[in-house]
């Protein structure tokens, strides 16, 4: 019993700067309300058609391939918007910019929900894509940087370990909701949670910034970002991510390709959700005591581990434990994805570097799905498989090439200095 408690009191200890006292903490207060406006926001539009893509395809007159790729319209518009939009949030900070997110959010949802066929569909998601650009992933993180100040690892850590869950609350949610009301209420419903709820929390819970503050910051030199290990980071978690968004949809199909029946293979790929949410739990419990380059590495190095397993095994103890590897290496490269920018560049420049690093990874989750459908129908789940190990393999060198050109530039820094 001793080790539980002790790792019970680590985790109170890691998480109270932003669990703890949630009425006084402004760090607590920010990160509970971005964990609810994320869950909302990602489960109102990523994850929606996962549950209503069948019924919006009947009643819009569409065939299914094509409503499914609403989400691939949201990823790459927020790719393309991203880059234009790291100036405004390093200039005017998170939160005006995540308060008219939740109002595109809100407005994309009552297009869908008022659609009539394929342009109005495919507009709403436009829509949607720059309103997800204005108020997920990226710039909850930044909000939370500015507000969390030397917390700022810890409180992302909690944020991303909420987030986490969004799929297996959502969906059953979104089923119930549609089993009463149909598609269309359900997408109102939320687009109503958009503009009461998000809205809202972004403009009370986030950090204001002063005015004086904001216009010092405008005369100074903006803080640089060091081009050679951007190249590289963006390189590593884009290939990382490429892997791990093109088997969201495949890895079934993979693990009966090597041998399981349909119910294995259905058992061992829900597990990688619970090995990838102890992934991000052993960021939140460690972030403390080790680099999120020893983390970052770490699970980089796990994914080559993982395909190689799956690789040379055909049954279901081998299934199990690629999904253990690959699953604790999502959770973990989840978190590095937010904090390692931390590390790397200065703090000044993490908002505009995290929106600037947006740009290829929602282009890799983008192009992942259709690009392993693709070979798997072509070349056979066995191709797909020895991609993704070629690829992380990839992500694993730039990685800790990053790593060798962060210290070997600080000891130069250091060096000159004395």
């Amino acid at each position: 019993m001793t080790p539980l408690r002790h790792h019970g009191r680590d985790l109170i200890a890691l998480s109270a700067p932003v669990a703890g006292m949630p009425f006084r903490s402004p760090t607590a207060r920010a990160v509970a309300a971005l964990s609810l406006t994320q869950f909302i926001g990602w489960g109102a539009t990523f994850w929606l058609p996962a549950v209503t893509g069948p019924a919006m395809a009947g009643e819009l007159g569409m065939a299914l391939p094509m409503v499914m790729a609403g989400p691939t319209v949201m990823l790459v518009v927020m790719a393309m918007v991203s880059w234009p939009l790291s100036a405004i949030l390093e200039r005017h900070g998170a939160r005006p910019i995540m308060v008219w997110g939740s109002l595109l959010g809100a407005a994309g949802l009552l297009v869908m929900g008022l659609a009539n066929g394929p342009a109005p569909y495919v507009l709403s998601w436009i829509i949607l894509g720059l309103a997800g650009a204005s108020m997920l992933t990226t710039p909850a993180q930044i909000a939370v940087t500015e507000i969390a100040g030397e917390k700022a690892r810890q409180a992302l850590g909690v944020l991303i370990l909420a987030g986490g869950l969004t799929s297996t609350i959502v969906w059953p949610l979104t089923g119930l909701l549609q089993a009463q009301w149909g598609w269309r209420t359900t997408t109102l419903v939320y687009a109503a949670l958009m503009l009461l709820v998000c809205m809202p929390l972004h403009w009370t819970m986030l950090a204001h910034r002063p005015t004086e503050k904001s216009a010092a910051k405008a005369t100074t030199e903006p803080a640089s970002i060091d081009r050679p290990r951007f190249v590289l980071l963006a390189a590593s978690f884009a290939a990382n991510g490429f892997v791990t968004w093109g088997f969201a949809l495949t890895i079934i199909i993979l693990f009966e390709a090597a041998g399981l029946d349909h119910a294995s293979a259905l058992a061992a790929a829900a597990f990688i959700g619970i090995a990838r949410w102890a992934g991000r739990m052993i960021d939140v419990l460690g972030g403390r005591r080790w680099s999120g380059f020893v983390t970052g590495v770490a699970a980089s190095a796990l994914f080559p581990l993982s395909f190689i397993v799956l690789l040379l095994t055909n049954n279901f103890i081998g299934a199990m434990l690629f999904a253990t590897l690959y699953g604790i290496a999502s959770g973990i490269t989840a978190v590095t994805r937010a904090t390692l920018p931390l590390q790397i560049f200065p703090a000044g420049a993490y908002a505009r570097a995290s929106a600037q690093l947006a740009v290829p990874l929602n282009l890799s989750f983008a192009v992942a799905p259709p690009a392993f459908t693709a070979i798997m129908t072509s070349a056979g789940p066995h191709a797909a498989l020895w991609l993704a190990f070629a690829i992380s393999i990839f992500a694993f060198c730039t990685l800790l090439g990053l790593l060798l050109l962060h210290r070997r530039m600080d000891h130069t820094t250091q060096r000159a200095e004395t």
